[in-house]
């Protein structure tokens, strides 16, 4: 490869939340961190270059978003996705999380009722109930290998919502969905009058032969009815330089979501925000396509070390992301003790599946963005420890 993702780097003393965080949260600072959805790769070059060169001015002044900012945008969505966007769709939002906050504030009422599908990304959860917003869950069907939506239950449930967050792809199951899911989203939240957010963070970490597909692309009714958040911070690990982006081509929308924006600023973005997502998509095609290879190449290595050897946990393969589900259902563990055997016999910092909704006991998130020699450090204690069970 012509990128080095076998290089460890030593992030302790950055303040990384990963890596520092760990005292807070579990009291202790020996476990492999394996939680939070950042990679413990370099940051892609170009991007790292792209901040060198404006630290070159030693004024670090207001900054505006150049025509090449938006051209860059447009020009991947295109390549990548054959998604057809103008300057005038882009919004710029400092972060997924705050971005969908902003536009649920812009576009629903305290009380209104939003739907979301556990288990699923947990800041959907707290960021409907921290904001008032009554929240209405449709729980995923479980079909053996892969999570699908149960469109019978989403008919019935979506009555009644004002908006739907949709993980497209899915976080944590990894999930691509099928076209002709999204369709019938499209067409259910189209007739009840509700809107939808597609959260698209990971898209770009799709991992073949899986091909993702923008809700916005889905239908007519999708591309009018509809919020796509992207961003490149996932899967050019630059998620601290909090640079996001809204997709709204609906007029009325994207007037209405403007509005509330620019009643208290809130779309200024910084000195390097601009300046990385254009290096990121001008420059990351060859990139990216090493880290993904890499990344199937840990989940290979995951898959197989534990069907040989911790056959009672299971790898749910990602068909997107670095963040592998693991099923440990087969262990017959309570989550609480579940969480214990991960911290203090296997001493690996994992996501609590529970934390993703109740639907999500019994399994555990793994990070697997990292060089390969923390993989196998981290399923060689796993194994040592489920042994000794």
């Amino acid at each position: 490869m012509k990128f080095n993702f076998d290089e460890i780097i030593d992030r302790n003393g950055t303040d990384a939340v990963k890596w520092d965080g760990m005292k807070e949260v579990w009291g202790r600072t020996d476990l492999i961190p394996l939680w939070v959805a950042d990679m413990d790769f370099a940051t892609a070059p170009f991007i790292m270059d792209a901040v060198r060169k404006r630290c070159e001015n030693p004024v670090l002044g207001y900054t505006c978003k150049s025509d090449s900012y938006y051209n860059a945008i447009i020009r991947w969505v295109k390549s990548r996705y054959g998604l057809d966007v103008t300057k005038e769709m882009i919004n710029y939002v400092p972060g997924i999380v705050p971005g969908i906050g902003m536009a649920m504030n812009a576009f629903t009422e305290k009380g209104d009722k939003v739907m979301i599908q556990p288990p699923v990304y947990h800041p959907f959860a707290w960021l409907t109930e921290r904001n008032e917003r009554t929240l209405v869950t449709c729980p995923l069907r479980w079909e053996g290998e892969m999570y699908r939506m149960d469109m019978a239950a989403f008919r019935e449930r979506i009555k009644g919502c004002k908006l739907f967050i949709l993980c497209n792809p899915h976080n944590p199951g990894g999930v691509v969905w099928q076209e002709e899911e999204l369709q019938e989203v499209a067409r259910i939240c189209h007739d009840e009058g509700v809107l939808v957010f597609s959260d698209e963070i990971h898209a770009d970490l799709t991992l073949p032969p899986y091909r993702h597909r923008p809700f916005a692309m889905i239908s007519e009714e999708a591309r009018m009815n509809s919020v796509t958040f992207m961003s490149p911070s996932k899967a050019f690990n630059m998620p601290g330089l909090s640079a996001s982006h809204a997709i709204i081509p609906n007029p009325e929308l994207r007037a209405r979501f403007r509005k509330f924006m620019d009643a208290c600023e809130l779309d200024l973005g910084h000195a390097f925000a601009f300046l990385a997502v254009e290096a990121a998509y001008s420059n990351g095609t060859e990139w990216l396509e090493q880290c993904l290879a890499y990344i199937q190449g840990n989940v290979d290595y995951m898959d197989e070390y534990l069907k040989a050897n911790a056959p009672k946990i299971k790898v749910v393969r990602p068909q997107a992301s670095y963040l592998v589900w693991l099923d440990c259902r087969e262990m017959g563990m309570t989550q609480e003790d579940l969480n214990r055997f991960f911290v203090e016999k296997a001493r690996l910092a994992l996501n609590d599946g529970a934390m993703f909704g109740k639907e999500g006991e019994g399994f555990m998130r793994f990070n697997a963005g990292c060089p390969r020699s923390v993989i196998e450090r981290a399923m060689k204690q796993l194994v040592e420890a489920y042994q000794q069970l």
